[in-house]
């Protein structure tokens, strides 16, 4: 090995040419969507409501189960990305080429014109070699897997999830099964399981089902739904799940219904680029960032999305945006605020901006700065979006945000009790509105991070 710049110790050289390994490895054993069964779908004549009909699903599961990560240390962290330790460690020509092939073909490092598979760093070589690069630790995992057992205990025997119990302080207002179903296979999703694959496999494949089983010929997703809002948020959720699953196996059966839902958000911009509870009427942010995702979604799928809806997405931002970008509201003329602006950050992202972005920098900063995760006030939602976008963002930034969030996260969740693995919505701000369920899946995603979506942006922040 080549000489080691500025006195590296020797257990960095090793760890660095063990993530080399790892991440040759992901690019070998765990290509998306290749040796996956097939899953058929046989569509019955439409009811009165229109909904799509699903008469008869054969799907073939495989009993291969995520590679587990339970030899990683509680304590391992690394405080840099993998190009930042290239940039450090003077490699062999040929081991970086190799490694710069893996990022390339991964989305991890140079990119290239493709578009970057976001989702695939789930599983495999490459999810343990992200987690090493981004900070995750091994109560990360454990507070991931406790979580996702509290949903499957908690998954109906009709395939669905409810956002009202059976568990305690459930969404006291209002019932909503699409989002809640959509939002628990989020989380099953972000960990490595499909509909195909995974040890909760067939928990994704009863709440897929359910989904298809509620989807309209207009492709909207939130058929059984009351409420204009909760079917917006319904549909955008479910929406994100399809195109998940979809790029995650390739599953030729869910193109169509995939496809559908997207079109109906595309059809449901409003005429100032945004998006709310009823179709084309209305905006705000907090709709909007669903919608935005589920359309970035789609496209790293390889599903049509025009790139008008897009466009139009930005303009949106424009008029909700505050010092020139680096704030955000929930509607124009409001006060911007944490929540939004996290969110609002997190879209420019998906939607373009680089990373030297000078109202991105400072937007990370002002968010870091004074608006830290605070255990003592709660607001998942706000931490949802920041943890995104502090991820994408990477640096000392990222490194401050997760040096909290990896520690108070899990010690919030519940360890014992009828209600173990899940998180308390009492003290949440917004949990006492949603329940235990939506507050239990969003702290989910965030532990979820290191490897749920690949980063946006390579070491010359593009």
């Amino acid at each position: 090995m080549a000489p080691v710049k500025r006195s590296v110790p020797a257990w960095l050289v090793s760890m660095v040419f063990h993530l080399v390994v790892l991440l040759v490895l992901a690019l070998l054993t765990t290509p998306v969507g290749e040796g996956i069964g097939s899953m058929v779908l046989e569509f019955g004549e439409a009811t009165e409501s229109e909904n799509f009909e699903l008469e008869n699903v054969n799907i073939q599961s495989s009993d291969s189960i995520v590679d587990s990560t339970s030899d990683l240390d509680s304590e391992m962290v690394v405080d840099t990305d993998i190009q930042s330790l290239m940039d450090t460690i003077e490699l062999p020509s040929e081991t970086l080429k190799t490694l710069e092939m893996v990022q390339v073909e991964s989305g991890v490092g140079p990119a290239s014109d493709a578009v970057k598979p976001m989702f695939g760093g789930r599983s495999g070589a490459m999810k343990s070699a992200l987690i090493a690069a981004y900070g995750g630790t091994q109560e990360t995992l454990n507070a991931v897997e406790r979580g996702l057992q509290w949903l499957a205990k908690n998954q109906e025997r009709s395939g669905s999830w409810s956002m009202a119990g059976p568990y305690s302080d459930a969404a006291p207002f209002s019932e909503n099964r699409c989002a809640a179903t959509a939002m628990a296979m989020l989380a099953f999703q972000g960990d490595g399981n499909t509909h195909l694959v995974g040890p909760y496999a067939k928990n994704v494949e009863r709440g897929l089902r359910t989904l298809l089983k509620g989807q309209r010929r207009d492709g909207f997703l939130a058929t059984n739904v009351r409420g204009d809002d909760q079917q917006a948020y319904g549909h955008a959720q479910a929406t994100i799940a399809l195109c998940e699953l979809f790029a995650m196996t390739d599953d030729s059966a869910l193109r169509g219904p995939a496809q559908a839902a997207v079109d109906y958000c595309v059809n449901a911009q409003s005429a100032a680029g945004g998006w709310r509870y009823r179709p084309r009427l209305d905006s705000d942010l907090s709709v909007t960032g669903w919608y935005v995702m589920a359309l970035t979604s789609a496209e790293s799928a390889g599903l049509e999305v025009p790139a008008s809806t897009l466009r139009m997405a930005n303009t949106y931002l424009d008029t909700v945006q505050m010092y020139d970008g680096s704030s955000y509201s929930y509607q124009p003329n409001r006060p911007a605020s944490y929540a939004m602006t996290a969110e609002g950050l997190l879209c420019r992202q998906y939607l373009g901006w680089p990373q030297d972005e000078e109202a991105l920098t400072q937007g990370i900063n002002d968010l870091v700065h004074g608006g830290m995760l605070d255990p003592n006030n709660p607001n998942v939602y706000y931490w949802y979006y920041a943890t995104q976008a502090m991820h994408h963002y990477g640096g000392e930034p990222w490194q401050k945000w997760n040096g909290v969030m990896r520690v108070e996260l899990p010690r919030l969740q519940l360890k014992r009790g009828a209600e173990s693995g899940s998180w308390s919505p009492q003290a949440d701000e917004w949990g006492r509105r949603a329940g235990r369920l939506y507050v239990t899946c969003l702290s989910i995603y965030c532990l979820e991070v290191y490897y749920r979506h690949l980063p946006l942006y390579d070491k010359h922040g593009k």
